[in-house]
């Protein structure tokens, strides 16, 4: 048997090493943030603010060996670095994404939570939580395999025939790659993210409360709409910007529908756009080849952009998610 020294000894290693492990995340994430800013320094000093606002991404000549040099920085002659369409094209699959998802994932949470036997209900969370684990890049190949295709032949010219006086849902469809199918692939893959959060939150609602007004003489969704979704809503909206914050950062899936646009602002719902995320990874070969090197700083510089959004998306949605867990339990 320990005795209480040995015991107390144990306690703070415990201690000691739990703080290293949680700070071991913060560390990381400060390291990343010092790379970023590291590797993005000239392009800063290159671009200045026009980074955010110009329409213009070219890497210049790499072969005429002629460079610019701005703020003591070079780059290849005729070099530009615009990066507002890749930040309206995250932006904009992002919001169709979260539109779509949220009415689904909070549905598919009251059902497995309020209307389905706790142990259906778990059966079935384990398949919206297999459907997270899903690769990207299956997402992907299903969206040029099936979706593109719907889009383009069946849903875009039912969406112009019936919601055409709309400006943003009228105009050329083409293939169906473009904004509509990166958002509908990010709806795909943050559904479940939210859903399972969602039903997560909403067991911590009191059971207590929820008998006492179903024998009140409340319906279920009457009970629903007066205790559950109020008791769950600083959750829900929790789980709703953590997977906006999902979708901000999705590569692989939105870089095989999206079409890859540069140099172009989206026109309508069926344009192709590009997307930060997207962009670092198809641009990287073409910009490794730059002898002098800023084209892989701007893509550095896009990095440090997402990376300050998905900071700025996360952080609210998990401080959000903490506090309805706290006041889960204290109900409890």
């Amino acid at each position: 048997m320990a005795t209480p020294g040995k015991v107390r000894a144990l306690d703070r290693i415990m201690r000691v090493a739990t703080g290293i492990v949680a700070g071991g995340s913060l560390v990381a994430m400060a390291a990343i943030l010092v790379f970023l800013l590291r590797d993005s320094w000239p392009s800063i000093l290159y671009n200045g603010g026009h980074f955010l606002t110009s329409i213009t991404w070219n890497i210049g000549n790499l072969y005429s060996g002629a460079v610019s040099r701005h703020n003591g920085v070079m780059a290849p002659h005729g070099a530009a670095y615009g990066i507002l369409p890749f930040i309206l094209g995250t932006l904009l699959s992002s919001l169709i994404a979260v539109v779509l998802a949220v009415p689904l994932a909070v549905g598919i949470g009251l059902l497995l939570v309020e209307y389905l036997p706790r142990r259906v209900g778990d059966s079935l969370s384990f398949a919206v939580e297999m459907l997270a684990g899903i690769p990207s890049v299956v997402i992907g190949l299903w969206g040029i395999a099936v979706l593109i295709p719907w889009i383009g032949r069946g849903l875009g010219p039912w969406l112009q025939a019936v919601f055409g006086f709309i400006p943003f849902l009228r105009g050329p469809i083409g293939s169906g790659q473009g904004l509509l199918a990166s958002g509908l692939v990010l709806a795909v893959m943050i559904t479940p993210i939210i859903a399972a959060t969602t039903r997560d939150v909403l067991r911590q609602t009191p059971r207590e409360t929820k008998d006492g007004a179903l024998g009140l003489g409340l319906t279920r969704w009457e009970m629903i709409r007066a205790v559950s979704l109020p008791w769950s809503a600083s959750g829900i909206f929790g789980a709703v910007i953590l997977g906006l914050g999902r979708a901000l950062g999705e590569t692989m899936a939105v870089l095989m529908v999206s079409g890859s646009a540069v140099n172009y602002l989206p026109q309508n719902i069926f344009s192709p756009i590009g997307t930060m995320a997207a962009t670092i990874v198809s641009q990287l070969d073409s910009a490794m080849t730059d002898p002098t090197g800023m084209a892989v700083h701007a893509l550095a510089e896009i990095a440090l952009v997402l990376f300050v959004m998905s900071i700025v998306v996360n952080v609210p949605a998990r401080l959000l998610l903490s506090a309805a867990a706290r006041r889960g339990g204290e109900a409890q």
